[in-house]
This record gives C-alpha cells, sequence and structure tokens, in this order.
C-alpha cells in the first residue's frame, strides 16, 4: 500500500516509517520539524518531505494515489504553560482538520491517528467497599503528609488502580491531552460524515532509542538517563508508586504496521500498551542498576495536578488489530539505559 506518513522525522515516526517499508509498503514520509520536538537547526532525513500538514495546498499533491494516511505529526509533552493552548490547538487540532478535508478531497478512507492515553485523565479506580469508583482530586494536605492515593468519593476509603480499557470516558486534564481528545472527536466525527476508516491508537509511554532528551517535552525515562549521564541520582516525585504502563518504540511501530492492514470499518480506538504495568520507582531503579549509576531519590515531592495512576488493558487492541506487545519494561529499560538518544 501506498502510506502517507506524517512526523516522519521523529522519534515514533521514524521508526514506523521503517517498520511499514520493511513490510513492503509504499511510504511518503513528510514532517515540519519543530524545534520542541527536534531541536534548533536539526535536518530531514532523506527522503522525507518538509510540509506542514495544516497547508492545504502541499498536502494536496501529497495525497495523490495514497490508500492510508497514518498521522504521526503533533506538538508533544503536556504543556509548558497556558501560553502554549494556541500552538497546540494550531499544530494538533486545526492541522488534523485540514488533512481529513484533504483526505476527503483526495479520496482517501483510511486514517490511523497516533492518540494518547492522556485522553482518559486519570486512571481507573476500585474502592474495597464500593466497587468502581471516580475518586475525588487528592488533596494538598493529603500530598503534604505523603499521602498519595486518592480516596473514594463514597465513604473516604484508599482506592485501587484498575486498567482502563478504551470505553473509559475521555477527561482530558492538560493542554495536550486537550488536543488529542479533540483530534479523536475530529476523526470520529469525519468517519461517521463520510463512511471512512479511523483508527485512533492511544499510545502510553513511549521510550526506546532516538527519544529525545532534556527538553520539557522529554519522556521521563529519558529525563532518568540524562540524569545518570551527569553522575546525578534520577529524582523520583511521590513515593515513586506511581503506576504507569512503558511501551518500546519497536512495539508502536508494530501496532501502527497491524492498523495500517487492518480491514476496518468505522472508528476504533485501540491501547498500545505493554500490558505490564511498572511504578515509577521501578523504571528508575531499573536504568540506575543497568548503567551502575547512583540510586534514584525519592523525593516525596509532588507536582500539582499530576495524575498518580493511569495503566490500560491490552486486551482491545490484541482482538481488534492482532497487536500484542513483545518488548518487556524489564528488558526494553535496561536496553534503553545504553540507547542513543537524540538531542
Amino acid at each position: 500500500m501506498r502510506v502517507l506518513l506524517t512526523g516522519a522525522a521523529g522519534f515514533i515516526g521514524s521508526e514506523i516509517g521503517a517498520a511499514l517499508a520493511a513490510r513492503g509498503h509504499d511510504v511518503i514520509g513528510l514532517d515540519l520539524l519543530l524545534p520542541a520536538a527536534h531541536g534548533a537547526g536539526a535536518e530531514l532525513p532523506s527522503g522525507v518531505v518538509h510540509a506542514d500538514v495544516g497547508d492545504a495546498q502541499t498536502l494536496a499533491p501529497l495525497l495523490a494515489g495514497v490508500d492510508v494516511v497514518c498521522h504521526q505529526a503533533a506538538m508533544v509533552g503536556a504543556g509548558v504553560d497556558a501560553a502554549d493552548a494556541p500552538a497546540y490547538g494550531r499544530h494538533n487540532d486545526y492541522a488534523t482538520t485540514v488533512l481529513l478535508a484533504q483526505m476527503f478531497a483526495a479520496g482517501v478512507r483510511r486514517l490511523v491517528l497516533a492518540s494518547s492515553m492522556v485522553v482518559y485523565g486519570q486512571g481507573g479506580f476500585a474502592c474495597p467497599v464500593h466497587g468502581s469508583v471516580d475518586p475525588l482530586p487528592r488533596r494538598r494536605a493529603d500530598l503534604d503528609a505523603g499521602m498519595f492515593e486518592h480516596r473514594c468519593p463514597v465513604g473516604g476509603e484508599q482506592v485501587g488502580w484498575t486498567l482502563v480499557g478504551e470505553d473509559a470516558p475521555l477527561r482530558p486534564r492538560s493542554l495536550y491531552a486537550a488536543s488529542k481528545t479533540a483530534q479523536e472527536h475530529y476523526a470520529l466525527a469525519w468517519s461517521e460524515a463520510t463512511g471512512a476508516s479511523v483508527v485512533a491508537l492511544r499510545y502510553h509511554n513511549v521510550y526506546g532509542p532516538g527519544m529525545p532528551r532534556d527538553t520539557p517535552y522529554s519522556g521521563v525515562a529519558a529525563i532518568f538517563r540524562s540524569a545518570l549521564e551527569k553522575g546525578q541520582a534520577p529524582r523520583v516525585f511521590e513515593d515513586g508508586g506511581q503506576m504507569r504502563d512503558f511501551v518500546h518504540v519497536s512495539d508502536v511501530a508494530a501496532a501502527n504496521v497491524a492498523a495500517v492492514e487492518a480491514e476496518r470499518d468505522g472508528f476504533l480506538a485501540a491501547n498500545v500498551c505493554s500490558g505490564r504495568p511498572i511504578p515509577i520507582r521501578q523504571v528508575a531503579e531499573l536504568v540506575c542498576r543497568a548503567r551502575g549509576g547512583p540510586a534514584p531519590e525519592v523525593t516525596g515531592q509532588y507536582r500539582s495536578g499530576d495524575v498518580r495512576h493511569i495503566v490500560a488493558s491490552p486486551a482491545g487492541a490484541e482482538r481488534t488489530l492482532g497487536f500484542r506487545a513483545e518488548v518487556s519494561p524489564e528488558q526494553g529499560l535496561a536496553e534503553f539505559a545504553f540507547a542513543p538518544l537524540r538531542n
């Protein structure tokens, strides 16, 4: 198939492009090289077109003869401050609406969309007394006292995390999350209006070779790596018990290949995760142990608005796309300790 891959020069996009080419697909790559993702002065890889997804005139000829669009281009990260809001709206949401309009004009009826776990907001929770609940926001007094878990809105009991399925409500809690939720909603409306097919892949914590380092948008695994390279102990917030799912970039690429090759109708959302939840403290410990560096420092400090737990079920992606991650966090994070990063 002929695949238009946006964000083709990025950390995830470049891995997807290689995986699609290895499967024999004809890949047309484009990238705007946003400095937040690539740094100042970055150069395009060979064969990738410098283009803005939000520029209809540039985009239109690239869609000729395309069978499916794999849309990875986005401004990433939680948002450094409120001033970032227009940039998220421009690069993530407006650009996606331009892409959808141009796909319709070109007769391209299949989209694979890079979404994110952040659309869920906080994860799933269960009370030992009252069952599944939407917990109360964490109180500053509890956080100051080192009590980091959520409490039941009915009886105040401490609640535990549960896996989130794709049918969970979308409750974005950051600028980035709001923009990814809007992308999904635009794609869903486009699918229903045109009869076209959309697979929205909700990535969890992606890591691996080529991950950017030392930016406000770097993933926590890369931040831990950078601290160790400076001879410093990685700093872990709260008590380090925050549960996340770390999925290797090669598995994310495999999920995209599965979505590109799937013959599906309508709109489908699928969690892309390892299926092996891991506490943040253990992420730091695995990287420290592999590098032989200082042990992580669990600070007890917290950041207002941080999500305590967010882990998802991999069952939907396996059932609908035949995708299941192969790289365990233990294996992948140990290898990541020495993997090349991009500056």
